[in-house]
């Protein structure tokens, strides 16, 4: 689904990724540790094409396609998602607007935004200015149902759990593990077991709590530290060996 080849991406003169390799498998969930300022963000932001992050060095490739310079509509097209650590606020666009947009849905037998919106407690939401005064958790609520009506085949997670409540938590992590099993809303024209055949989408999630590992099934995880990748192991080991150690064994391990 995606592989990069030894990435380097600078912000401004500053070099924040230094010869990243990754490979995500379809239907895998990869998990992203590492402290703040490591470039865990700058992955994600380059990953979908933001302007201020320049590439210097090394490919991207998703589903066969170099999109190592495609501007951000084009991976959008592709099957690329992302829901944002702190997303913009958007006055006189309504959220409504904004999933409509987003994917076909309400055409051709697809749920429409209603349904959607009803499956991520949103439905009293829609027809606000996009963020405008929303909580931590109903701004997440929103990238999710943004995220259902687009369908992406690789969704990419900035903390899902920053400026959640427990209750909200519980919610959006439960969403998203539908999300990444690739069954979001029910579809009137197939059956439960054609629906549910459906293959599985691909996630980059970071995380520094680790909350959202009570709710979806991660595959792999990794820690990123100043630039570089390492310590790769089952998500929640390397959670636990960072709440006891810290991420000093992560500078041994890049020593060696």
């Amino acid at each position: 689904m995606l592989k990069i080849e030894d990435l380097h991406v600078k912000i401004g003169e500053r070099e924040v990724l230094n010869g990243l390799d990754l490979h995500i498998a379809e239907g895998e969930t990869f998990i992203l540790f590492g402290p703040n300022g490591s470039g865990k963000t700058t992955l994600l932001m380059t990953l979908m094409g933001f302007g201020n992050y320049t590439v210097t060095g090394g490919r991207i490739i998703f589903k066969g396609h170099d999109i190592t310079y495609a501007p951000i509509h084009e991976r959008a097209r592709l099957g690329i998602g992302m829901s944002f650590q702190r997303p913009p606020t958007i006055h006189g666009v309504s959220t409504r607007s904004l999933v409509e947009l987003c994917g076909k849905h309400g055409q051709n037998g697809h749920a429409s935004v209603d349904d959607l919106a009803e499956r991520v407690n949103f439905d009293h939401f829609l027809d606000r200015d996009i963020n405008a005064g929303f909580s931590g958790g109903e701004i997440k609520r929103s990238e999710l149902l943004q995220l259902m009506a687009q369908a992406p085949d690789l969704v990419l997670f900035d903390e899902p759990e920053s400026g959640v409540d427990l209750e909200n938590m519980a919610l959006i992590g439960k969403s998203a593990r539908k999300l990444l099993d690739g069954f979001v809303a029910p579809h009137p024209q197939k059956s439960m077991k054609e629906q549910r055949a459906r293959h599985k989408t691909s996630g980059l999630i970071i995380t520094h709590t680790g909350y959202i590992l009570d709710y979806i099934n991660a595959d792999r995880g990794q820690v990123m530290f100043n630039g570089h990748l390492c310590c790769e192991g089952r998500p929640r080991d390397i959670l636990e060996h960072i709440g006891k150690y810290g991420y000093k064994e992560c500078v041994r391990c890049l020593s060696k």
